[in-house]
């Protein structure tokens, strides 16, 4: 099981011309942490989201929604903006929007970590005690990827846990699925959903997560000191 990412169109969006809804969503709507397979949620089932008209004006905004009972921002806008802020200006530039999304008890039968959506990438909240419960074992993929930026794997009986710290998840959102979606934006070649993903996961590791492996490395330091001393 995956974090779900696929969205469709919201009814106050503007009017565009008659399609088939399946091929729309395939075009439109790009994003991250599939809990099922994302061949699977390419129909109009996805949960409603904001959509934001592209201005072609430059800069981008964060906008904040309240996160949904349970749950809590993990980044904040601040921290988003200083990330981005080290990326070369050009990767930025299509950007318009950041939004830190609300979960609503429809979005919780789809949980995603991220997804972009035109020109708007849309980051998601996190359990409040950072611990995720998954009904099946994870996959490799998943298993490798979560511990790459610090999350742990507890096995719970027939429950798989993951848990994360305030420092892992940051750098989980910010170094990895930040990057990720941004890579989803900038990528105007590939229409295939593996070819995107493939090519936004090398995106993320390339300007995400190789460029902070330093940090990353003396944040694992730190936490071997610390077990040493207790």
């Amino acid at each position: 099981m995956k974090r779900h990412h696929c969205q469709r169109k919201p009814r106050t969006a503007p009017v565009r011309p008659a399609r088939d809804m399946r091929a729309w969503v395939r075009r439109m709507a790009f994003g991250r942490r599939l809990r099922i397979p994302a061949r699977d949620t390419r129909g109009p089932y996805c949960p409603p989201e904001d959509w934001y008209e592209p201005t072609g004006q430059p800069g981008y905004r964060v906008v904040v929604q309240p996160p949904g009972p349970g749950y809590r921002h993990v980044v904040t806008p601040e921290e988003v903006q200083q990330r981005l802020a080290q990326l070369p200006e050009e990767l930025v530039e299509p950007l318009e929007v950041v939004q830190l999304s609300r979960l609503t008890r429809k979005k919780r039968s789809f949980p995603c970590y991220g997804m972009q959506w035109g020109r708007t990438i849309y980051l998601y909240p996190m359990e409040a005690d950072l611990c995720e419960v998954f009904t099946r074992p994870p996959k490799p993929a998943q298993w490798n990827e979560a511990r790459m930026f610090g999350g742990r794997w507890i096995q719970d009986g027939t429950l798989w846990r993951l848990q994360w710290t305030e420092e892992t998840i940051k750098d989980f959102y910010l170094n990895n699925i930040l990057i990720h979606e941004l890579g989803h934006l900038l990528d105007q070649r590939n229409t295939n959903w593996r070819d995107r993903e493939r090519f936004a996961d090398w995106f993320a590791i390339h300007w995400g997560y190789r460029p902070t492996q330093a940090q990353r490395r003396a944040r694992l330091r730190r936490m071997a000191r610390s077990a040493e001393c207790n």
